[in-house]
């Protein structure tokens, strides 16, 4: 959004310099882009008188001056056909730069004459082309500042041109005006009221409008009038300098209307020859197939369903957007429909971007503009047509009515303290408000119906905050209470990041993955169904939400194998879905190892990693977050695990608290993964928290008896799991046996078939007196019946 100074200070009376009123933009959110000032570049260019011109006496063109400056008389030889005795002109002194030349100046010698500097035209300083002759100029004193007389004289060469950048919630900072309003609020000057007046139709508008069926919800509402007898034609001076210094080419009075409310009031609008308008005029939607040339010479086929301006059953204008070439105004225009509309910001966004069309008016259009000042802008419009360009307008012609925007909100003083921190006194925040166009009542502000980006109680708070700036915000430290601060985080939140320090520590690497994956792979993993596809996923490989963890570090694992990194282990925390309704979420810690032990060392120390390692470090992490340590393992894990190479750690038969075992073959071939690959999930959520809410560790017991273990082997029939064994073995005393755990197994021999044998270490330990071996036989003996009883086994001779 670009404006120069002189066309702010239409609407801003201000005395303020450039340099605040540019501090003043950027604080208020409108933030300054850039400045081009010319009176930067005219500095130290001053006016001179020449006094005297003769010929130089080895070149005809040339004169040399005698040249009365602020410092003294001075000589400068010069080519200019005007240059000659009493005239005021504008000198370059040696050393300064000249910017239309890209040189600096020196003192030299041309054709042996001494000159000191040199007299400039305007294309030399970048004014104007013009360079036919030195710059010759009308009063001003010697010694005065270049850039001081043009600011008097000719200010439209010296305005400065600001560019501002807009963001998408202000609308009302497209126009000029509303940039004005802001710098007033904020105390730089005063807003001027803008004219409000009427031109009284001298004839009904012959040309009738129609918003057709379907197209209402398209075109709020589209106001239209005739004016007869324009003389089309360059528009004046003050609007063209106007236009051309934001990067506007000037085109003809009728346009150049259009363009100047379009950036003064953000008010796009748009003239048609009504010579060429054929019948009425009709808003609807397009059917697909329609062709329009438009004004900038090019066709456009219009997409289905956007909004279109036809006259005669023909496309005409792209609603909002672009008009038609065909339509367009020339210099033997004599009649013109001149209209202001309303329309959704959708269609218009819509439409823009399928046609690749980018223009002022689409800009603000899809933005939205102020609904209520339809009607007057076709009158200000009109207004300055006729001033213009002569003529006579017609009564206006109205169709649909402009949406209602009312909106009303509490303003709540003191939330300006809670929400930013700084302290204003209500009766500046109900100025504030009022300064930027609220009307207030008591403690309710009605919204102004520019100001679209306001939608509730919070947004008041943010006008005040903005308008008073931010920079008087101070840092203060926060209260805190007396004592030792509660804690912040849930037990839940605790037991998380407890999981994934203690993954780390284990030497896992951490991943983040998407929770969104393709549909074959969460398929692999139980997942894959309707329930949990995403309506509009951002890619075909992310259309479903995962049902495991393990996908994503599986894929993790084969972009890593595929770079030459053969060895991994990953883990990532963090919810998977297995349902698409809220709630049917479970947070999980999944880790995976492929690939083997340690790097390869001469002690052969290095291995593959097998099921084990997996177990080994679920139980570390379930430890970690506090999990009861006396847990079942289990058989019948999900599908993607080895169906005999895995387990789960489960609270009874339903309640799992992890899984564990070597991924499946198939899933590894599926995901790319070159095994061996072992995986374990912790599901963080399934094992219970400690009664009461205590958390705290229980102290630390030693025991002063020392234990004793035995060994026993028991032969059993194939099928029987070691697990039942344990239990059984450590079910004949649970005060005194204090571990049991397997250590051989052994199939085939002497045992026969389906037989095999299973040995373990049974730890004991006295807590009151020491065992005697009376007492050992005695528990031996326990562990054999338990044994025979549960597994059916036989101890082994």
């Amino acid at each position: 959004m670009k404006f120069t100074l002189s066309w702010l200070k239409e609407h801003l009376e201000t005395e303020a310099s450039l340099d605040d009123i540019l501090y003043a933009l950027t604080d208020l959110g409108l933030e300054v882009e850039g400045v081009e000032n010319p009176a930067e570049k005219l500095k130290g260019f001053k006016l001179v008188k020449v006094k005297e011109a003769n010929a130089h006496p080895d070149a005809d063109k040339l004169r040399v001056c005698q040249v009365e400056t602020d410092e003294g008389m001075t000589q400068i030889v010069c080519g200019a056909p005007n240059a000659r005795a009493g005239i005021t002109a504008v000198l370059a002194k040696p050393g300064m730069y000249i910017p239309g030349l890209d040189i600096t100046i020196s003192v030299g010698k041309i054709r042996g004459v001494e000159s000191h500097g040199m007299m400039a035209s305007e294309r030399e300083l970048e004014l104007s082309d013009e360079h036919n002759g030195i710059i010759e100029l009308e009063g001003g004193e010697i010694g005065m500042e270049f850039a001081d007389y043009l600011a008097k004289h000719d200010p439209s060469k010296v305005d400065p041109v600001i560019e501002i950048a807009i963001t998408p919630n202000r609308q009302d900072a497209l126009g000029i005006y509303g940039v004005a309003r802001d710098l007033a609020a904020r105390g730089l000057g005063t807003l001027k009221p803008l004219p409000v007046e009427s031109v009284a139709g001298a004839y009904p508008n012959p040309i009738p409008v129609t918003i057709a069926a379907g197209a209402e919800d398209g075109c709020y509402t589209f106001a239209g009038r005739l004016i007869r007898g324009v003389k089309n034609g360059p528009s004046p001076q003050w609007l063209q300098d106007r236009l051309s210094a934001i990067g506007l080419r000037p085109i003809s009075a009728l346009v150049d209307v259009t363009n100047f409310f379009t950036y003064d009031r953000n008010r796009p609008l748009h003239v048609f020859d009504a010579g060429k308008v054929e019948g009425g005029v009709t808003i609807h939607r397009a059917k697909g197939d329609e062709e329009l040339v438009a004004l900038d010479e090019k066709t456009y086929t219009m997409p289905e369903g956007a909004m279109v301006i036809s006259a005669g059953g023909k496309v005409e204008s792209i609603a909002g957007i672009m008009g038609g070439e065909e339509t367009g105004v020339t210099e033997e225009t004599t009649d013109v429909f001149l209209e202001a509309a309303v329309w959704n910001t959708l269609d218009i966004a819509k439409a823009g971007r399928a046609l690749r069309i980018n223009s002022d008016a689409r800009y603000r259009n899809e933005r939205g503009i102020d609904a209520a000042y339809n009607r007057q802008a076709i009158e200000d419009a009109t207004r300055m047509i006729l001033d213009l360009c002569g003529g006579e307008a017609s009564e206006v012609t109205v169709a649909g009515d402009a949406p209602a925007l009312d909106r009303v909100y509490r303003l709540d003083t003191d939330r300006v303290q809670s929400l930013v921190g700084m302290e204003i006194a209500p009766a500046r925040q109900v100025e504030i408000l009022t300064a930027l166009g609220f009307d207030m009542d008591g403690d309710m502000a009605k919204v102004p119906s520019w100001r679209m980006d306001v939608m509730g109680e919070a947004d008041l708070v943010e006008e005040v905050a903005r308008v008073e700036s931010l920079t008087h915000l101070e840092p203060k430290p926060m209260t805190r209470p007396a004592g030792v601060a509660g804690q912040i985080q849930t037990p839940m939140q605790v037991r998380e990041n407890a999981a994934r320090h203690q993954a780390a520590a284990l030497g896992y690497n951490e991943c983040v993955t998407y929770s969104f994956v393709d549909e074959k792979s969460a398929t692999l993993f139980g997942g894959g169904t309707d329930e949990v596809r995403l309506e509009n996923p951002i890619s075909s490989e992310m259309s479903h939400m995962r049902p495991d963890l393990l996908i994503g570090l599986l894929q993790a694992a084969s972009r890593n194998q595929a770079r030459g990194f053969g060895d991994l282990a990953l883990f990532e925390v963090g919810p998977a879905f297995h349902g698409g309704e809220p709630g049917e979420q479970h947070l999980q810690l999944a880790g995976l190892l492929v690939g083997a032990t340690g790097p390869k060392d001469v002690h052969g120390s290095r291995r593959a990693i097998d099921v084990f390692d997996a177990k080994a470090d679920a139980e570390a992490v379930l430890a970690a977050i506090g999990a009861p340590a006396k847990a079942q393992i289990l058989r019948d894990t999900s599908a993607w695990f080895h169906p005999g190479r895995s387990g789960k750690i489960c609270l009874g038969p339903k309640k799992v608290l992890a899984q564990f075992g070597e991924v499946h073959p198939k899933v590894l071939r599926e995901m790319g993964v070159k095994g061996p690959a072992v995986a374990f999930s912790v599901y963080l959520e399934a094992a219970p928290f400690p009664r009461g809410g205590k958390v705290a560790r229980q102290a630390f017991f030693t025991n002063d008896l020392q234990a004793v273990e035995r060994d026993f082997a028991f032969v059993v029939d194939k099928d029987v799991n070691a697990l039942d064994l344990v239990n059984a073995a450590a079910g004949a005393d649970k005060a005194l046996i204090e571990d049991v755990r397997v250590f051989d197994e052994f199939i085939g021999g002497s045992l026969g078939e389906g037989k095999k044998s299973l040995a373990i270490t049974v730890r004991m330990q006295p807590s009151d007196t020491t065992l005697k071996d009376k007492d050992l036989e005695e528990i031996s003996a326990k562990i054999v019946a338990k044994v025979e009883k549960a597994t059916g086994g036989v101890l082994r001779g």
